[in-house]
């Protein structure tokens, strides 16, 4: 499985330049403040300790398996991403924190199959995943899932709302972008509806569709505020994602040009510096037996 390719793969993820040292970044940071907001790693799971071996799908930079690992020192973990880039730096960062003999990074396709046994897994995660799936995409990735999950085993799936949060006070740019964002995200196919819902609300009819048992939901609200630590890494993150996703949302939404985009983004960006900046985002988690 070590073996990887010269180039990276085309795929479907809505930033094609994922050797960007920026994108790296921002998915670090997005997927931290995700499991802290959250309140931590499988806070719907009751007893984390019983998974002994566990498979991250779209690692990306490889944050949560890394912490994962830092976290249940038991657990034998893999993740697999289609960017070479992504898992040579998750490789670079499992072992400069000293787990690389417990955790794993492969470049794979997931999309076309998880080239891991049947039964191998006791939990299957698939976290953040708007990005890269589109809605005719899902009944063979859980398939996939439920293949190489042991029975009894859990398929997870968590996604925030494809928003910028619900602002406590007026944001229009910050409102407008999340509605540019939402129309990209459903002409490229990756929600079934054009509103911030479009993918999560469809979480657990799809596990259930799929052949997945006693499918459960948990909503966490991700809290940002001016002044507090949240506050500033969504700003860090909202900047670095307004530039990455520029190309993404020029093309499939149709509406802003660059400049207006750049303005739109600016004013966005002075809006959540502002002293009164309150913003509730929701991540979803929907988990079934198989």
């Amino acid at each position: 499985m070590q073996n990887e390719p010269k180039k990276e793969i085309t795929g479907t993820y809505y930033v094609q330049d994922r050797k960007s040292l920026q994108e790296l970044e921002r998915l670090t940071i997005q997927g931290q403040m995700m499991t802290r907001e959250m309140g931590g790693l499988l806070p719907e799971q009751e007893d984390p300790s019983r998974f002994q071996r566990v498979l991250d799908i779209a690692c990306g930079p490889g944050e949560w398996i890394i912490e994962m690992a830092r976290t249940y020192p038991h657990m034998t973990l893999i993740g697999v991403d289609i960017s070479s880039s992504m898992i040579e730096y998750a490789r670079e960062q499992a072992r400069v924190q000293h787990v690389d003999d417990r955790v794993e990074f492969l470049v794979m396709d997931a999309l076309l199959i998880l080239e891991f046994p049947a039964v191998f897994f006791d939990l299957v995660n698939l976290r953040c995943c708007v990005g890269f799936m589109r809605t005719w995409d899902w009944p063979k990735m859980i398939s996939e899932m439920r293949r190489v999950t042991r029975s009894g085993g859990i398929v997870r799936v968590a996604d925030a709302e494809a928003e910028a949060g619900h602002t406590r006070n007026a944001c229009p740019a910050l409102t407008q972008f999340s509605t540019l964002f939402c129309q990209a995200l459903y002409e490229a196919g990756h929600l079934f509806e054009a509103v911030p819902s479009g993918l999560t609300a469809h979480l657990v009819p799809l596990l259930q569709r799929h052949g997945c048992r006693n499918v459960q939901t948990r909503t966490s609200p991700m809290i940002y505020q001016a002044g507090e630590p949240s506050g500033e890494a969504f700003y860090r993150d909202m900047k670095r994602a307004f530039q990455t996703l520029r190309p993404f949302i020029l093309k499939w939404s149709g509406k802003p040009q660059k400049d207006e985009y750049e303005s739109l983004c600016q004013q966005a960006l002075e809006e959540i510096q502002g002293s009164d900046f309150y913003n509730t985002w929701n991540m979803h988690t929907a988990w079934g037996i198989k």
